[in-house]
């Protein structure tokens, strides 16, 4: 398996990757606290619901992948936030596509089965240690 500290530059164990992971992160998960607001004071019936199922996902999703970019490079946890990481947006962009502009959510299923994935990745990254 190749070293994921080759893949990228590295500061302090973490890769550039990982930190642009986390900074995206960081950023998903204020935009997840504006798409609440929204979906409280501003939108109403299916788009507040969706609204409000978006920002749950991207907040919380947001979070982990805001912790994890600061963790030390390894491939399979790099493999897990990159894949976390598409799927949130896939997900939570599908649904406030379709209550702000009236996309479809046909992407949301594909995000959601990219979310699960993700952690099932996380999961046997931790497992090995």
């Amino acid at each position: 398996m190749m070293d994921p500290r080759h893949a990228a530059p590295v500061k302090r164990g973490v890769s550039l990757f990982g930190r642009l992971a986390g900074a995206a992160g960081a950023l998903c998960a204020g935009a997840g606290v504006g798409l609440a607001a929204y979906a409280s004071h501003g939108a109403t019936g299916q788009a507040a619901a969706w609204l409000q199922t978006a920002a749950l996902f991207a907040f919380g999703h947001g979070v982990a992948l805001a912790l994890l970019g600061g963790l030390p490079a390894r491939a399979l946890r790099l493999a897990a936030v990159g894949v976390l990481l598409v799927g949130m947006l896939l997900f939570s962009g599908s649904l406030a596509g379709a209550a702000l502009l009236g996309w479809p959510t046909s992407l949301a299923p594909f995000g959601g089965g990219l979310m699960m994935l993700g952690w099932v990745l996380l999961a046997a990254d931790l497992a090995r240690g």
